[in-house]
């Protein structure tokens, strides 16, 4: 390899998308959340799509909210196969904008029924 950088060429052909982070509670993982929109093909209305992927985070710097770049690597874990590249911006979404959690259903039964009459 005369003067070539070594990984340059493969590394252009690896997938990069950039996301949210909605969890990084894990060590050395942040679950980054990517949005994309497409055109459906029959419908043509345009149509959001959301998927979560686990990314690799060596120095655990990302927190909940900030907009990370993620790149497609080799198997780190059984499901770990992004890294994250770089921060693109620090708590740019607020708590309240990520995804919620699904809440618990609150018993009605258990409360007690008064008669209004």
């Amino acid at each position: 390899m005369p003067n070539q950088e070594r990984g340059s060429s493969d590394r252009g052909k690896r997938k990069i998308r950039t996301g949210v982070v909605v969890s990084s509670k894990m060590d050395k993982t942040a679950v980054v959340e990517v949005e994309r929109t497409f055109r459906h093909p029959f419908y043509g209305k345009v149509v959001r799509a959301t998927r979560k992927f686990k990314a690799h985070d060596e120095k655990n710097e990302c927190a909940a909210g900030d907009l990370v770049e993620i790149m497609e690597t080799r198997p780190l874990s059984r499901d770990k196969r992004w890294r994250v590249v770089r921060i693109v911006g620090k708590g740019k979404i607020s708590a309240h904008e990520l995804p919620k959690k699904k809440e618990e259903k609150v018993d009605t039964a258990a409360q007690p029924i008064t008669g209004g009459g």
